[in-house]
């Protein structure tokens, strides 16, 4: 069984989230909302699959990436998210949150060894 699957969004944190959603829908095309900028594509072994990847700079004062201090999140795509909780608990890794659920899919927050926040996504069927 996949466990991760692609990468699902990358976060940063930033002076002025404003100003650099603009500047990159500028000067590199970027098609961005307030939440920054979404890529779509095609499942390479299902091409009848879509699937996205976010794009999203952050306020630097943002709380979202705590308890990490760094200055930037990566959110993993992952199939059967609550198999993958229960193997991720069982083998001793810091899990912060439980499972939530939205209509774009099911997360969960881990920490890896050095402590950057990890943002695990299953997305739904229209995600």
């Amino acid at each position: 069984m996949k466990k991760v699957t692609g990468i699902g969004g990358v976060f940063f944190k930033c002076k002025d989230a404003a100003k650099m959603r603009e500047w990159y829908k500028v000067h590199l095309g970027f098609d961005t909302t307030n939440y920054g900028a979404n890529f779509s594509w095609r499942d390479e072994e299902n091409p009848e699959k879509y699937g996205s990847t976010q794009w999203s700079p952050f306020d630097e004062k943002t709380s979202y990436f705590e308890p990490s201090k760094k200055d930037f999140m990566i959110n993993y795509r992952v199939e059967n998210l609550e198999f993958l909780h229960k193997e991720l608990s069982d083998a001793g890794v810091t899990i912060l949150d439980k499972i939530e659920s939205y209509d774009y899919g099911k997360f969960l927050h881990i920490l890896d060894p050095e402590g950057n926040k990890i943002e695990l996504w299953e997305p739904s069927e229209n995600s």
